[in-house]
């Protein structure tokens, strides 16, 4: 499963270059152009606010990894959640937040990318006033996401919770 990331991870990275060099290079395309299509509303539980995904490549048997681009409208966020095998969060646009358990919230804009640590209860979204735009690179070979308890106002609200 790892040689197969190995391989994949920087493939994805490669074709994300290509299309944002292609983006700046098309002077009829505006700055807020999507990189990848805003997807499907998500209508589960395990977010607050209004997100959309669109996956990009899903698990399989061959390989445990999935890619998603999940756009969160502003104020949006995920619940708290772990996940057994650590994902790789790609920002492509917006302005976000990241926190993980016990930390200070982090502060995410486009470019950014963050290394969610294998069981580490986190959670991630967009800013109050701005949408966010992230590719989320999650390796299911240990499992799949654990979610937890709503991130309360509070929280997203303080500047160190």
């Amino acid at each position: 499963m790892k040689r197969n990331l190995q391989y994949i991870l920087p493939l994805f990275l490669f074709a994300l270059a290509a299309c944002n060099n292609n983006k700046e290079m098309n002077n009829s395309k505006s700055d807020n152009a999507l990189v990848f299509p805003k997807g499907e509303k998500i209508t589960n539980d395990n977010f607050t606010g209004t997100t959309y995904l669109h996956m990009l490549i899903a698990a399989d048997s061959l390989n445990a990894t999935s890619i998603g681009n999940v756009t969160f409208e502003p104020g949006a966020r995920t619940k708290w959640h772990s996940h057994p095998g650590g994902q790789i969060l790609l920002v492509t646009d917006g302005v976000g937040y990241y926190q993980e358990k016990g930390q200070p919230k982090k502060i995410l804009r486009k470019g950014d990318a963050i290394k969610c640590p294998p069981n580490v209860p986190h959670w991630h979204g967009a800013s109050a006033d701005a949408a966010f735009v992230q590719v989320a690179v999650t390796n299911n070979d240990k499992g799949t996401v654990v979610w937890m308890e709503k991130v309360t106002d509070a929280v997203y609200n303080s500047l160190n919770q």
